[in-house]
């Protein structure tokens, strides 16, 4: 069977190692566009691009702009594909693409559809407190992620797993789903059911201010934005540091006993890290990035700034 992919991201290229690992007849690969990075500006390719140069060279690899515009239309049909497989790719395909294999235009999304369609699931899922999460592979249609579903397959998520742990979870989930739904596409015997839509949640894109951490807020929160976060673009707040307001990403917390203290003062300053009071409950502070600095424990942190000149900045107060 052969099968074009769709991808961009690192989740993707682990999907796509695997569809190479297991002799799965790949035939064309799409990405998105080198990028520039950095200060430098330098053009950065796609871990999907970095994982075909290196291990399918052979495989022919194209990087459209735009996958639905109109001069890449007699490219797609050339490859004659029976399965378009799309995972994590960042652009929604128009119909005429995805009725152009000859079997189906399935998708790999990391959550348990309808809950948390969109760009950036596992993350909102964390964000939200959810206890478990999943991959759904689906019928692809013209409303985002809003196909029939082949598989759902459920991961429970750990009070205090964050993003890196989940999403690696999830992707040797969807992996072996993936291989388990092209086996049964291939031999015409999978199924497909509607998803509810009125349940359907989304999970917007990421932006930097849903990061900010406002201290009036329950430590529980604090704690699930930071896992769900981590490493980027990371949980941040702004704090005092000798008379220079400075911001501050907190990358890993735990969340500790009640505290009646007003919010945002600091509880505990040395050995145990830095314990914050929180709207409810107390946020124990264990790994941070001072603005300029490297990443390192709160308890490094302390020992560098005297507890007399470090203070979180609390906004509306």
């Amino acid at each position: 069977m052969k099968v074009v992919f769709f991808g961009t991201s690192q989740f993707a290229a682990n999907v796509l190692e695997s569809l190479i690992k297991h002799h799965i007849q790949v035939v064309g690969i799409i990405t998105k566009p080198d990028r520039p990075q950095g200060r430098s500006k330098q053009l950065v390719p796609t871990p999907v691009k970095k994982v075909a140069c290196a291990q399918v060279p052979h495989i022919p690899l194209f990087q459209p702009e735009v996958v639905s515009a109109a001069e890449f239309t007699e490219t797609m049909a050339s490859f004659q594909a029976d399965l378009f497989v799309v995972v994590a790719y960042g652009e929604i395909i128009k119909q005429h693409l995805l009725d152009m294999p000859k079997i189906a235009c399935i998708n790999l999304h990391a959550s348990l559809l309808p809950k948390y369609r969109g760009a950036a699931p596992i993350q909102r899922a964390i964000m939200s407190g959810e206890e478990a999460t999943g991959v759904t592979i689906m019928h692809m249609v013209r409303k985002m992620d809003a196909g029939d579903i082949i598989k759902t397959v459920s991961v429970p998520i750990g009070p205090d797993q964050t993003f890196p742990e989940i999403e690696a979870n999830l992707c040797l989930v969807g992996q072996a789903a993936l291989l388990d739904v092209i086996n049964d596409l291939e031999n015409s015997c999978s199924q497909r059911f509607p998803q509810v839509h009125e349940e359907a949640t989304y999970a917007s894109k990421i932006e930097l201010e849903d990061c900010f951490l406002d201290w009036h807020q329950p430590a529980l929160d604090l704690h699930n934005l930071i896992r769900g976060v981590t490493p980027e673009p990371g949980a941040w707040c702004y704090v005092l540091v000798k008379n220079q307001k400075k911001r501050l990403r907190v990358l890993k917390s735990r969340v500790i006993e009640h505290s009646s203290a007003l919010p945002g003062k600091i509880l505990s300053y040395g050995k145990k890290g830095l314990m914050v009071a929180c709207g409810s409950d107390t946020l124990q502070v264990l790994t941070v990035q001072l603005e300029g600095k490297t990443v390192m424990s709160a308890e490094e942190l302390t020992r560098g700034i005297p507890e007399s000149l470090f203070t979180f900045v609390v906004e509306g107060d």
